[in-house]
């Protein structure tokens, strides 16, 4: 029998629950016939990149999506770490966490996500993340003999330890020689600041003690390498790829242009300590521009601070003129970066000459090889409770075995203040990064060497080389210029209680002196550069408002008008965001 199709349809409907079981609507119901949506759950999770850099605090992994079969979900993402983060959609390492791919437990992460769409429906997910192995540590393997490293550089090492530790006699304990009358004569001040400059191989050098640091793995400088000095080395008595001849006539921002010389001028700068020495001796109180007693032997009367100037200004005659006017050069054949790169540069070396030459320009730039693991806190040394790592405080025991290897885990001089300087605009809308740019450039120049031991480099390899040298010194060249105007805005503040309207009482005569030698020491060291970016009339300029010691019972006013000006100099000569050079 044919059933009616009318009949039919209400009997499907009504055993669907479309309709009441009278036939029709509900007077009391909203519904209009159709059935409300059922809600899906998520089914999938994807993650568009599954590698983070190392050494990035707070680095980005990649974005999230959920696959849904309900158009137009939202979702929300979520997991439980230690050290990632979900922000909105994108994976990352939290804010204060760094991932170092050579060291860490683990280079692979298994992290569990969970994605719950509007209606609480939720899928979870299992997503690998891997740490990048970036190239962050300045080692290389031989490629001449096996199992050895091709870095070498323990006479850059040395020096920067001759320059601490000649430092640390100036400052602290020259005076207490004075103090137990071991020395009497100024010939015999001179003597102990010469055994530190320019030691006797036979009967001084191999018993001078590392104690500029507590925990070193060697005792005695003579531990690390064999007879080196500082003198020999000095701007103008090291000739061979300087781009002037500092002895004569080239050296300027000391008077007269071609007046004196760097040599001379550090025998001037010993010559006025060693002065300052016998008059402790004698028992003559000297003083200060206010009436007040100097009671250190290094402060001059004119506001000179001998142990800073004498530090500083060696750290850039020796250890950034050898590096950027001669290790790092492209002018001189046989020379830095001309030379060979096929044969050992010496019979059983682990290295050829021009990896060796690169090395030692990168070893007096002073870094510590795992130098981009550090944070610029640690690296500045400003290591405190709640920031930075305790034992990464400067220096770092890399390889764990209980003590500082000063080849290689620590930081010395000039690569200290670039993270200084960079910590400094961190907060500003252009902040810098000298500490990567500087100590990227030296690896990747040093890969280029390294990737071709035994070959001559072709031109378009000399030409990379040469740019990433450059690019190395231009960094450190700008950590330098930050460092002097920071030490502007220093001696700019120092001065102000003498200015017109201040208060004398608020004058602090020690730290006017240390700020303006600081200042000098290391602008003195601009003209070295053959890289260099301000011009020789600009450097003298800039000289010639600095003086050879500040403005103190003058025209102060004028004086911090004179430093203003000079600030200017190097803004302009440099290309310096205005914020970051009124913050340093």
């Amino acid at each position: 029998m044919q059933l009616n199709k009318t009949v039919l349809a209400t009997t499907i409907a009504l055993s669907l629950g479309l309709l009441t079981a009278c036939g029709g609507s509900d007077s009391d119901s909203s519904d209009t016939g159709t059935t409300e949506p059922t809600n899906a759950a998520p089914t999938d999770i994807s993650l568009s990149n599954s590698t983070v850099d190392e050494n990035m605090a707070g680095a980005t992994v990649g974005t999230l999506t959920a696959t849904d079969s309900d158009s137009g979900d939202s979702h929300t993402f979520t997991l439980t770490s230690d050290q990632f983060v979900i922000d909105g959609t994108t994976l990352k390492l939290m804010d204060d966490v760094t991932l170092d791919a050579d060291s860490a437990e683990t280079t692979e992460f298994t992290l569990t996500v969970t994605a719950t769409d509007a209606a609480g429906e939720t899928f979870s997910k299992d997503l690998t993340v891997t740490v990048n192995d970036i190239m962050d540590r300045y080692t290389f393997d031989s490629k001449l003999n096996d199992g050895e490293s091709s870095v070498s550089y323990t006479g850059q090492t040395a020096r920067h330890i001759l320059i601490a530790e000649l430092n640390q006699y100036i400052s602290s304990t020259l005076e207490a020689e004075i103090d137990s009358n071991e020395l009497a004569t100024k010939d015999e001040v001179l003597a102990k600041l010469n055994y530190f400059f320019n030691p006797d191989e036979e009967t001084q050098y191999p018993d001078l003690p590392i104690t500029f640091i507590d925990d070193s793995k060697d005792g005695l400088l003579s531990d690390i390498t064999g007879y080196k000095n500082l003198t020999g080395k000095v701007a103008g008595n090291d000739t061979g790829g300087q781009h002037e001849d500092w002895n004569n006539g080239a050296f300027a921002g000391w008077g007269e242009k071609g007046s004196t010389t760097p040599s001379a001028l550090i025998d001037t700068l010993f010559d006025r300590l060693a002065d300052n020495a016998v008059a402790k001796i004698n028992g003559e109180v000297r003083q200060d521009v206010l009436g007040n007693d100097i009671s250190k032997v290094y402060l001059d009367e004119n506001g000179v601070d001998l142990a800073q100037l004498i530090q500083k200004f060696l750290l850039m005659s020796i250890t950034y003129s050898q590096a950027s006017d001669d290790y790092f050069g492209a002018d001189t054949e046989g020379k830095g970066l001309t030379t060979d790169n096929i044969n050992p540069a010496k019979d059983g070396a682990a290295y050829t000459n021009l990896e060796h030459q690169f090395d030692e320009g990168f070893g007096y730039f002073g870094a510590a090889r795992n130098y981009l693991e550090y944070s610029d806190v640690e690296i500045a040394g400003k290591v405190t409770d709640d920031e930075g790592r305790a034992d990464w405080n400067g220096s770092q025991d890399t390889d764990g075995d209980g003590k500082i290897d000063l080849h290689s885990e620590y930081n010395f001089g000039q690569s200290v203040n670039a993270a200084k300087r960079d910590l400094g605009t961190a907060d500003n809308a252009m902040p810098t990064d000298y500490t990567m740019q500087a100590m990227e450039a030296f690896i990747a120049g040093r890969k280029i060497i390294n990737d071709n031991v035994g070959s001559a480099l072709t031109d378009a390899q000399m030409t990379e080389l040469e740019t990433y040298a450059m690019a190395g010194v231009k960094a450190w060249e700008n950590a330098i210029v930050a460092t002097v105007i920071h030490y502007i805005n220093d001696v700019s503040a120092d001065l102000e209680p003498l200015a017109t309207g201040g208060d004398s009482a608020d004058f602090n005569y020690e730290d006017l002196s240390k700020h303006y030698s600081e200042m000098k020491g290391f602008a003195l060291g601009l003209q070295y550069s053959e890289y260099g970016v301000i011009s020789d009339e600009d450097f003298e300029t800039m000289h010639d408002l600095f003086g050879m010691a500040p403005e103190l019972t003058g025209d102060v006013d004028g004086y911090i008008a004179d430093l203003e000006a000079a600030r200017d100099i190097l803004q302009a000569s440099y290309s310096l965001d205005a914020d970051n050079v009124a913050n340093w």
